[in-house]
């Protein structure tokens, strides 16, 4: 398997970064994992404006999925389209929150999309097993384990420390983890991680390679979440930035 990084800024697109949007790889399939805001513009500078052939969606928070809402566009107007509806697993609100956003008059775009709800399970999407489980977010959040070959790839999405990120997690060989606040600062719960909490939750899973993502930079301290993260888990760690390829 193989990550780029499309986008990684936390909450609002950063001056070097969209918001989330990664592309996972294998066997010529590629899975668009978040399409936050900013991220069409990198989707097409890093890997093609038609690259994905899917797209899961973690959560309905904009910085996860604006731009998929842009995306109609490409595939319904497009000079040599329309292209067939693209599979998309999201929460179940994906259709009419898309839909809205868009300013659909007939309430769909479902010609666009084929949309799968996600529930916590295991299932495939190409050539990868997938499994997901309910996140600590305050809307209905998906952290994600993906599969294949034998190696494991699980995203934290937005999530508090939660037992259901420790399962998805176990052994991962590549971990890639928000770290979106500071630690002795007074956070609010049950929201996001701290550079610490990323690194606990790496320590307690045993992965192999910790990716710190959804820094906010407006706000936030690379520094510090990295020192916090390796005070925490002493394997190799490192902040993620757009435009970086991970093989997996």
């Amino acid at each position: 398997m193989r990550l780029t990084v499309l986008g990684c800024a936390g909450s609002f697109p950063g001056p070097e970064s969209p918001c989330s949007a990664y592309l996972l790889e294998a066997e010529g399939f590629r899975l668009l994992i978040d399409f936050g805001s900013g991220a069409l513009s990198t989707l097409q500078r890093y890997v093609g404006l038609h690259a994905p052939d899917a797209i899961l969606l973690t959560h309905l928070h904009c910085d996860h999925m604006l731009d998929a809402v842009s995306y109609v566009v490409v595939r319904r107007y497009a000079p040599d389209g329309p292209y067939p509806p693209l599979p998309m697993y999201a929460p179940p609100g994906a259709p009419d929150r898309l839909a809205t956003a868009y300013g659909q008059e007939d309430g769909t775009v479902e010609d666009v999309y084929q949309f799968y709800g996600l529930q916590p399970g295991t299932f495939p999407i190409g050539p990868f097993t997938a499994t997901v489980d309910r996140m600590n977010h305050p809307v209905e959040t998906y952290g994600v384990r993906l599969e294949h070959g034998g190696r494991v790839f699980c995203y934290s999405a937005d999530t508090a420390p939660c037992d259901a990120l420790l399962r998805l997690a176990q052994s991962a060989d590549v971990f890639l983890c928000e770290a979106s606040y500071l630690d002795g600062v007074e956070n609010p719960p049950d929201l996001h991680l701290t550079g610490r909490e990323a690194g606990e939750a790496a320590t307690k899973a045993g992965v192999g390679r910790l990716l710190l993502t959804h820094l906010v930079p407006a706000w936030g301290s690379e520094a510090l979440t990295i020192e916090a993260a390796a005070a925490a888990y002493a394997g190799p760690l490192e902040v993620v930035r757009a435009g970086a390829c991970y093989d997996v």
